[in-house]
Formats: structure tokens, sequence, C-alpha cells
């Protein structure tokens, strides 16, 4: 009996929340579409070590030039991938497969391997754009679409790049960033472990739980009144929660999110969204980003625990709506990179979902 009420609370509180429909689909893939060749405005990360390495974005960066910067075009290029295996019958698919084509072309690939591969850029990207750029390869690997699943082979020698990157760095790192933004430690380390995870790479598996242990295992306490900062788009009590959740044994996790995150457990916790002033500002607008954070995690914590944080769907459902509707609201401050955060929200909802 107990079981039968919790599962129809689960297909309540999922109800409730906006579904990944063809027709929003359709709008969610039009913004990366948008900004994908666009090359300006662009804020640039590079490190210049003469005049000869300067240059305009598409000529040091052929692959992923648009939407802004460089890590927003790569998870611009995820979604559309993401999009393409999820609804075969998408408008402007064939637009889309011939962009997707063009940016992630062998001699593109190629161009941003020789650039990472600068010794004064071994900390281009990392490791927020390193994460991302797995994820990629990750969809690509297990795309259904022919045209597109061709694309792997090309991009495949950027992320044996980052994954050497990281077997290399994390052993390194001897204290972990906690920030709510891209330097964040555990994001990163988690969209790595999936990768690792389903392309059986035993060594970065290894590295990653090594390494995510050594961090985090004697944190205690996260301060989530202290979230948000002002410009967080990533949640950091949530994430590094996350990559627990991904590297330790259930009974091992439990115990620990016990001591990390009591009030989790709390059936009636309630967590207010992040919320956003001006969405004009590019920083501001963030906090949008920090909501479906919580949300993807939220989702996934209820997935896997579905007896212990079954109550946690109508908070992330509450934290995903209110940031939903704000990212086809035209400006571009948000729209270059907040689909990327909704769809990856949307992708641990169905996972919830089909727990069910």
């Amino acid at each position: 009996m107990k079981h039968y009420i919790l599962t129809a609370l689960f297909i309540t509180s999922v109800s409730f929340a906006q579904e990944l429909t063809l027709e929003r689909a359709n709008g969610l893939a039009g913004l990366p579409l948008k900004c994908m060749q666009q090359e300006f405005p662009n804020k640039m990360g590079q490190l210049i070590a003469d005049a000869s390495e300067l240059g305009t974005p598409q000529q040091l960066h052929p692959a992923f030039y648009g939407c802004f910067d460089w890590h927003s075009s790569v998870h611009g290029h995820w979604s559309l991938v993401y999009l393409l295996s999820k609804f075969p019958d998408i408008d402007r698919k064939e637009e889309i497969i011939s962009k997707l084509q063009v940016n992630l072309s062998k001699a593109n690939i190629e161009q941003e391997v020789a650039y990472m591969s600068k010794g004064h850029e071994k900390a281009f990207e990392r490791t927020y754009g390193w994460a991302w750029l797995l994820k990629l390869q990750l969809e690509l690997e297990r795309s259904p679409v022919a045209e597109v699943k061709k694309l792997a082979a090309n991009v495949k020698p950027l992320a044996d790049l980052i994954t050497e990157r990281y077997i290399e760095f994390l052993p390194k790192l001897n204290y972990p960033v906690r920030v709510g933004t891209h330097t964040n430690t555990a994001f990163g380390m988690s969209l790595a472990w999936d990768y690792a995870v389903c392309s059986g790479n035993a060594e970065l598996q290894r590295v990653i739980k090594e390494n995510a242990l050594r961090l985090f295992k004697n944190d205690t306490d996260c301060p989530f009144d202290w979230e948000p900062s002002g410009t967080d788009f990533l949640s950091p009590c949530m994430e590094e929660m996350a990559i627990m959740q991904r590297v330790m044994p259930e009974k091992d996790f439990l115990k620990w999110l016990k001591g990390f995150a009591k009030q989790l457990f709390d059936k009636n916790y309630n967590w207010e969204p992040g919320e956003v002033s001006d969405r004009n500002d590019g920083h501001l607008v963030h906090l949008d980003g920090l909501n479906f954070s919580r949300a993807w995690n939220m989702y996934r914590l209820a997935s896997q625990y579905p007896k212990q944080f079954g109550h946690l769907i109508p908070l992330a459902n509450h934290h995903f709506n209110y940031s939903l509707p704000a990212i086809v609201d035209g400006n571009y401050e948000g729209e270059h990179w907040l689909a990327s955060f909704a769809l990856h929200a949307f992708e641990e909802k169905a996972y919830l979902s089909l727990k069910m």
C-alpha cells in the first residue's frame, strides 16, 4: 500500500512539471542554432604568448567559436545532438545536421586540439568546458542519427586530450573549488564520470573516484543557506552531492549524505529558487542556471532513492518551472546557454519518469 501511494505521488508531481514535447524541443533547438555560427559578441579565454597568437574567435576556434564563448558553444552543440536523438522529426533537422557537420569537421577539431595542446593553455576551459566536451562526445557516440554519429570520430581526439588532462590534473588539485560558477570541481567531475562510465574508460573512472573521495568525503553540513551567491549558475552543495552519489556505494552515500545535507531527508524541506532581478544582465541571469542545477540533481537523487527522496520532486519542479519560461524571452544574455541547462534538467527528469 505504501509503495502504491508513493508511486501515485510520483505520477502526480511529475505530471505537473512541464514536459519536453516536440513543440518545446523545436523552440529550444532554435537557440543554439541561432548562435552556433554567430561569432560576435564573444568572450575569449585566451592566454596570449605573443602577437602571433592573436586572431578572431573563428580563426582560433573554428569548431566552437559561436554562442558567446567556447564552453557555451560546446554545450549548444550537445543540445542539438541530444534533441536530434530524442526527436527524429524535429523541425530544421537537415539544417541542424548540416551545421554540426560544418563545425565538427575533422580539420576544425584538429585545430581545436592544436590550440589546447599549447603548453600555456593547459588550463583552458578547466574543468567546465572540458566536462561539456566529454558530454558532447558521449552524445555523439550514442546518437541514432547516422550522419551525427559519424562526427564522434572527428571529436574523439579532443575528448582523448581532455581525458588525459583530467587524469593529469585531478591528483594535483589539493583543494576543491566549491564556487557556483565555471571552476566548480564537483560539476566538472560528474560529467566526466558519466563519460568515463559509458565509454568504459576504467582509468578515468579510477582517477575521478579516488580524487572525489579524497576531496569531499570528509565534508559535513553543507551551508545550504549560503546559496545562492550573487551570480551562481551551479549549486555548490547539490553538485558536490552529485559526484558523491555517482562514485559511492548506496549505503555509504546515504550515510555520507546524512552528515552533509541532512535537511534533504526532511519531508517538509523547502528551498526557494534563486530570484533573477534583471534578465538583461548577463551575470544576474546566471541564477536561472542555478535553479536548473538544483532541479537536475534533485531529480537524480529521487530517481535513485525514491523512498528517501521522492518528496523532493515537487521542489525540483518548482525550481525547474521558475526558470523554464525565461529561456525564450529574447535576451541573448540567457538564451545563448540556458537551453542546454534546461535540457540537462529534462534529461534527468526523463530518467526519473522511466523508473516510476
